[in-house]
């Protein structure tokens, strides 16, 4: 592990059992993930990106190697992550400042603390003036907005994020993207970013790693040419975003073709 990496993956395995079949995940991963970077994960569906989020998190454990957090191996549940999945998982019985403030209930924050935490959460997302709305009266990108700052709300240093954004049309979808990127970058977040929006993957990314199909291993890990502070509205216009996003179109696409010639 070297000096700068947060998260350590070390020859690391998974196999599932699937009624009476066993099923590898991934194989032989080897990854370092560096503090306040933000890495987006690509390939195939089925490949084991989630997974790796998921031994991050401490859901469960590798079946072989090691996942390092901060120098020591994960044991159990990481407290020191947050997890955010494609559904915002909003209770619909309470406004969005309730709901942002579960996380902090749980950890038995006092009462005045949990109100000025969550008064400066929707402010920093942008959702000043929302407080007493409930979750079906936002629109899909207030409900992500919401969701984003309850991720927020007990201050994990690691964000865990699958395919956040998926369901969002494009406008919105941009949108999140640039708050998502300016919020990292600005609370200093480590962040691991898995998608199969090649494009996304390119925008938003400081590295990109690429997994081949199942079992997963790392095909290659691509480094942005881009600046930290880089402007998401312009990158079209950009020849490096472009450069990068072909790249990956390229290393994807054959491994797709292969996937769907193997259901067929």
């Amino acid at each position: 592990m070297t000096a700068e990496a947060l998260i350590a993956f070390r020859g690391v395995g998974k196999t599932f059992t699937v009624g009476d079949r066993v099923v590898e995940a991934v194989r032989s991963i080897d990854l370092d993930v560096r503090r306040g970077e933000f890495v987006t994960l690509v390939g195939p569906s089925g490949c084991g990106k989630s997974t790796l989020l998921n031994m991050t998190a401490g859901l469960f454990a590798p079946s072989s190697g090691t996942v390092q957090y901060d120098g020591g191996p994960v044991t159990g549940v990481n407290l020191r992550t947050g997890y955010m999945t494609q559904s915002d998982h909003l209770l619909p019985w309470r406004t969005v400042a309730a709901n942002i403030q579960v996380p902090l209930e749980i950890h038995g924050r006092p009462r005045g603390e949990m109100r000025d935490r969550v008064a400066a959460l929707m402010e920093l997302v942008g959702l000043a003036g929302f407080e007493k709305s409930y979750p079906s009266q936002l629109s899909g990108g207030m409900r992500k907005r919401a969701a984003l700052a309850r991720l927020l709300a007990y201050d994990p240093e690691t964000l865990l994020l699958d395919e956040p954004f998926a369901a969002l049309d494009a406008q919105l979808r941009l949108n999140m993207q640039i708050e998502l990127l300016r919020l990292s970058r600005q609370l200093n977040k480590t962040v691991l970013f898995v998608t199969h929006d090649l494009d996304e993957a390119a925008a938003l990314c400081d590295r990109c790693v690429v997994f081949s199909g199942r079992p997963g291993t790392i095909r290659a890990v691509l480094d942005s040419p881009l600046p930290r502070d880089r402007d998401l509205l312009r990158l079209r216009h950009d020849g490096r975003y472009v450069a990068l996003a072909a790249e990956l179109w390229d290393m994807i696409t054959p491994m797709l073709t292969q996937t769907r010639g193997e259901s067929s």
